[in-house]
């Protein structure tokens, strides 16, 4: 897994424990859907930390919270 495929599945997984749709999530947050769904499908090369702030916004964590999981922990090194 890479870092952008960690992000969408990272907020997958949110979705899914906040009861909420990409769709709402983009309500919520500000990010464009079509941010989101990029994101989601892996499209989105680099989602940028703003974009990243706004779902943590939605989300209702902090970017800590987010970036806490086994799936960023084990990433690794992208530049070499």
């Amino acid at each position: 897994m890479n870092t952008c495929e960690a992000v969408g599945y990272r907020i997958k997984q949110l979705c899914k424990a906040k009861g909420v749709t990409p769709n709402k999530i983009s309500y919520i947050s500000a990010v464009p859907q079509a941010t989101i769904k990029s994101i989601l499908l892996g499209e989105s090369k680099n989602p940028g930390i703003v974009t990243i702030k706004k779902l943590c916004d939605g989300f209702d964590i902090s970017l800590g919270e987010f970036f806490s999981t086994p799936e960023f922990d084990n990433l690794e090194q992208e530049i070499k």
